[in-house]
């Protein structure tokens, strides 16, 4: 489904981050839907590294690239030589830049400030350089705690992750009060679930969790108080769209990427079981993370829908329905 009726072919895109769950759905919207557009592939790819935490270093997975066609360039956007070539190798009409150390619980705040900060503004310069305009991955971690509706110009990050997410905001509106003949545009994503998360293990979304959970027999685990405990769960294809319309915008900026609405972890453990055809309950346990955990999340998205004409198109019932053929599909190759 074409989300605009801007026309990328002919265009020369660099997606970061292509090896992992949003940027690789990105590189099928256009190889789909663009088949003359060239897309450049960047990832740094899984190598078994770890963080401290004991997570994965970087989550991009060769098989979320199966059946692209595209360049595919292995490399970390921390290096400056590969940046460099990249910049001489190539005329960039977009850059979406996806790539981060995304894990939330990671504490190595040197390698997430010099990867998701510092890396941001050297792929900015390029956008600069190329006359590209810039679409890139903020997060709704830059609001921490912060009431609900969540509002661009209300954040209160609550870990270093969301404060890498806020100071590169702080980079965009800096540049945004140049002359610049480029757009820029950050998206806070808010809960995103959908085909090609699975590879990013422990921290894909409770969605596919919960629906493996089932799958296998058990009855899923949610916090004692799951149905009062609410985010703003969007699906890919909603995400998709709100990139492919900040690519075009009408006014440059950041904005939330969310539905607008809250739902509840009981509402997926329920909407999974309705479409596997199954009844097995729910298994309550306490909630470890009482006094550090958010209650309420949910995407203030006036402004989003104002200038980027973005509009979701998935209720959670929609997206889960969705997906269930992907959550299954991924339990018998991957899980079983």
């Amino acid at each position: 489904m074409k989300y605009t009726e801007y026309d990328f072919n002919e265009k020369t895109i660099l997606i970061t981050g292509a090896a992992g769950f949003i940027g690789s759905n990105l590189c099928f919207y256009f190889q789909n839907n663009y088949p003359n557009s060239k897309i450049i592939a960047l990832d740094s790819f899984r190598s078994g590294e770890t963080l401290s935490n004991g997570n994965l270093k970087s989550f991009g997975h060769y098989k979320n690239l199966l059946g692209f066609t595209g360049t595919v360039i292995s490399g970390d956007i921390n290096d400056k030589e590969l940046l460099n070539q990249i910049d001489e190798d190539y005329e960039f009409d977009f850059i979406f830049h996806e790539a981060a150390i995304s894990d939330t619980t990671a504490s190595e705040q040197d390698l997430m400030v010099k990867t998701n900060v510092n890396a941001y503004e050297d792929l900015l310069k390029m956008a600069i350089n190329h006359n590209a305009n810039m679409i890139y991955a903020s997060s709704a971690a830059t609001y921490g705690d912060a009431a609900s509706p969540q509002t661009v110009g209300n954040e209160n990050p609550g870990n270093v992750y969301g404060f890498s997410k806020l100071m590169m905001d702080n980079i965009t509106y800096d540049y945004l009060k140049k002359d610049l003949d480029i757009s820029i545009v950050g998206l806070r994503y808010f809960n995103v679930y959908g085909p090609r998360e699975y590879y990013k293990n422990k921290t894909a979304s409770t969605v596919i969790q919960f629906g493996h959970q089932i799958l296998a027999g058990n009855t899923p685990k949610l916090f004692e108080g799951s149905d009062k405990i609410l985010r703003d769960f969007i699906y890919i294809e909603d995400v998709i769209q709100a990139n492919i319309k900040a690519a075009t915008p009408k006014k440059s900026g950041v904005y939330n990427v969310g539905t607008g609405k809250a739902r509840s972890f009981q509402d997926i453990a329920d909407i999974l079981q309705k479409e596997l055809g199954t009844n097995l309950g729910t298994n309550y346990i306490p909630n470890p993370y009482i006094g550090q955990y958010q209650f309420h999340t949910e995407a203030n998205i006036e402004d989003t829908k104002t200038y980027l004409d973005y509009e979701p198109k998935y209720e959670m019932e929609d997206g889960i329905k969705d997906y269930i053929s992907e959550i299954k599909r991924i339990y018998e190759v991957e899980v079983k």
